[in-house]
């Protein structure tokens, strides 16, 4: 118990009791489940939390955010497996903020970094976050968690719905529930006559609902495991699917927002007299750090901005990027340091002497940059408060809301968008609490926020700039020693903070995608630095192990050079979990690993584990007399279990995309506190013509059910960085790679 308190001094088990942050909830407070949030109107059926059926349809609730990673045909799936509905009878609905719907799965990495070691002590851990995370009620869709957290509890839900509708035609029929079968929105009674759920839809109003119905077997099932079509496909293939930014609310105004350009700075005094002459231009309004810009449409909106004069103050963090690296480079200290999770051997003795490789890496601060800019629509009332946005985190935005405009959270509704990209990005609320200042200044209209691509970009809060240093040390072909020091700032830190919350204890991220890697030398050290707080920053695609991936294999590669051992055998030898190695073999054999080429071409090779996937990559580049040309790229990754294969290769395939294209092109730097990439002129990714081949195998080998939003996004760079390294015998340490090589 000593470490998980070392470790999460206010989130622990004391007795029977889950403590947080002083604060005891008891056994029954813990186990109390939470009132269903759906309303049932006349003659509607509200079975379980998920399920809604009335006389014209059936309408599942899949609470988990969809950014255009699937999510709620996926959650849809899952229901409907048990159900017995088809997808093309059905309506998604991301339902009401509840606390219903807290994520269950977000414990599991939290307690793999309190107690690595399986046992007790780990099940106390995760046992104690889960309940910290139920109370508490956090919806929040991240973490590749959707799956893991809705793979059963979705399941049960539409089992139980199922064997109430069956109850219920078994009393009205007097058969035995057994006589009876569903199949595709129908009772099936034993003469084949079938009974439509929506016809049950008023005499199942107010029923109780079946509990503990055992789940199918997976030979039963009927989606699971199997390709689907998406149920949003048609909509995303005509241009129909609704956005965040599409959305109108009858008498709404536009808006947008003029902010500091140095994030945190803020403004001394302004001028509006020119922005207020232009037409359509109704009001320009102070909020917090900036001005509100209110028009008859974005456009008018978005000039209007330009035309305010504004005096603006410096922000607190260093103002130049050199600082900002300084800062990372003064941060590697015993009174800086994080965390040390993984301290393996003796790896003082093994560097005391012989000859030590030294090397310095860095990642840079990156964009989220989705293709939809921020937006939300909030009308304030009197006594009511209604927002319209796509959010990861909707029971924040209505502690927000109501902290701001003293209306009670139970009275601030929030309607939850599609997204048009996240990576992120919408973790973050800034949008809504801006929309709301600008709102409560026009009592009872509906205010639409909308930020153009460069002050979203601008006032993005970027992912972590990160610097690791490594020692390191091989002997007779083989790495015997490696010591990984990684500095970055506290995600975590900077992004609570802005939710008004402290995170106690290490932040993990700090050392994700590193310190759990499952490779056996015999002296091996993770240490974590935090860095102080620098720019604002935020959960990016795959977060710490977005650069703690590169950090990490880039350490074991050149390790793995100056043993004079080939990249793939020696991370085979080395790997001591027979799930990785399962990966490793199979992108292998993928790729028909025979080295790492030469003579112009070039292959490297990454593993890391992020988010419990172990996610293993192939690239294979060619050295042109244009530049470095991305030919291939092999991708193996073990999920435990497979929903949809064919979302499960789209979400692969994308991620290795952003992976790659980050790597090769992007980065955040400031000048006078300022970030210089403002669109994506300056902030390019990766090209199509750019884009490789790219062969995807998932595993199913595993016990657990894990996502795979992120963990495609780690091995993409330091597989790249290897392969050009192969090609051309370049080294490459720091991103952006196109700052030493050019791609074509």
């Amino acid at each position: 118990m000593g470490r998980l308190r070392t470790i999460a001094r206010r989130t622990f088990l004391v007795g029977s009791a889950a403590v947080v942050g002083g604060v005891a909830f008891g056994v029954y407070t813990v186990r109390k489940p939470h009132k269903n949030p759906l309303a049932a109107k006349a003659g509607e059926a509200v079975l379980t939390p998920y399920v809604k059926i009335t006389a014209d349809g059936i309408t599942l609730i899949t609470p988990r955010a969809d950014s255009g990673q699937g999510v709620y045909h996926v959650q849809a799936a899952l229901i409907a497996e048990e159900l017995d509905v088809d997808l093309d009878q059905i309506k998604a609905d991301p339902g009401p903020p509840s606390p219903a719907y807290w994520n269950t799965a977000l414990a599991a990495e939290a307690a793999d970094f309190m107690v690595p070691a399986a046992g007790v002590l780990h099940d106390v851990a995760e046992g104690a976050v889960n309940s910290v995370m139920k109370v508490m009620g956090l919806q929040i869709t991240g973490g590749s968690t959707t799956v893991p957290d809705q793979f059963e509890k979705l399941r049960l839900a539409g089992a139980s719905a199922r064997e109430t509708i069956k109850e219920l035609v078994a009393e009205r029929q007097n058969l035995s529930v057994d006589d009876l079968t569903t199949q595709a929105g129908n009772v099936i009674l034993p003469d084949g006559q079938k009974i439509p759920y929506t016809d049950l839809a008023a005499e199942l109003a107010g029923r109780d609902v079946v509990q503990d119905v055992p789940l199918r077997d997976p030979s039963e099932w009927r989606y699971i495991g199997k390709p689907m079509q998406r149920i949003d496909m048609l909509a995303k293939s005509t241009g129909t699917q609704e956005y965040g930014i599409d959305v109108k609310v009858d008498g709404m105004v536009h808006a947008t927002v003029l902010m500091n350009p140095a994030p945190g700075g803020g403004m001394a005094e302004y001028n509006a007299s020119d922005a207020l002459a232009m037409r359509g231009v109704k009001a320009v309004v102070p909020i917090t750090g900036g001005l509100g810009i209110i028009a008859d449409n974005t456009w008018r909106a978005f000039r209007a901005a330009e035309a305010v004069q504004v005096t603006w103050e410096k922000p607190a963090f260093p103002l130049e990027q050199a600082d900002h690296w300084a800062a990372l480079e003064a941060s590697f200290t015993p009174n800086a340091q994080d965390s040390q999770k993984r301290d393996d051997g003796d790896v003082e003795t093994a560097l005391a002497d012989g000859d030590i490789f030294t090397a310095e890496y860095r990642a840079p601060y990156l964009a989220h940059a989705p293709l939809e800019p921020v937006n939300a629509i909030v009308r304030v009332d009197d006594d009511r408060v209604e927002v319209w946005t796509g959010t990861q985190i909707p029971r924040f935005i209505q502690a927000n809301v109501s902290r701001i405009t003293g209306i009670p959270a139970d009275s601030v509704t929030v309607h939850v968008l599609m997204m048009g990209g996240s990576f992120g990005h919408r973790l973050e609320d800034e949008i809504v609490k801006q929309a709301t200042e600008i709102a409560m200044q026009m009592k009872g209209t509906p205010v639409k926020l909308t930020l153009s691509r460069e002050e979203d970009m601008l006032h993005d809060f970027p992912r972590q700039i990160a610097m690791a240093r490594l020692r390191g040390k091989v002997a007779n072909g083989q790495i015997e020693a490696l010591d990984l020091g990684i500095a970055m700032p506290s995600v975590v830190a900077s992004q609570l903070s802005r939710q008004n919350q402290s995170a106690p204890g290490p932040d993990s991220q700090i050392v994700a995608g590193a310190w759990e890697q499952p490779f056996a030398i015999p002296h091996q050290r993770v240490t974590g630095y935090r860095a102080p707080e620098l720019a604002p920053i935020s959960s990016w695609r795959s977060v710490g192990a977005s650069s703690n991936g590169f950090f990490y294999n880039a350490a074991m590669d050149e390790l793995i050079e100056a043993a004079g051992a080939d990249p793939m055998e020696e991370r085979l030898r080395l790997c001591n979990d027979p799930l990785a190695r399962m990966t490793l073999e199979a992108v292998a054999e993928m790729s028909n690993w025979s080295g790492i080429g030469g003579n112009g071409t070039g292959r490297g090779v990454a593993l890391t584990k992020s988010f419990g996937v172990h996610c293993a990559q192939v690239i294979e580049v060619t050295d042109t007399d244009a530049g470095i040309r991305i030919d291939n790229v092999w991708v193996a990754a073990e999920v435990g279990r497979i929903v949809d294969p064919v979302n499960f290769e789209n979400l692969v395939q994308g991620g290795v995309i952003y992976g790659l294209g980050h790597a090769m092109n992007s980065e955040i730097t400031y000048a006078d506190g300022v970030a210089e990439q403002s669109n994506f002129d300056t902030n390019p990714g990766m090209r199509l013509h750019q884009c490789p081949n790219i062969m995807v195998r998932g595993l199913e080998s595993g016990d657990r059910v894990l996502g795979i939003g992120e963990p495609p996004v780690p091995p993409a760079a330091p597989a790249l960085a290897g392969a050009i390294w192969a090609a051309t015998g370049t080294r490459l340490r720091e991103m952006p790679f196109g700052k030493t090589v050019t791609f074509v």
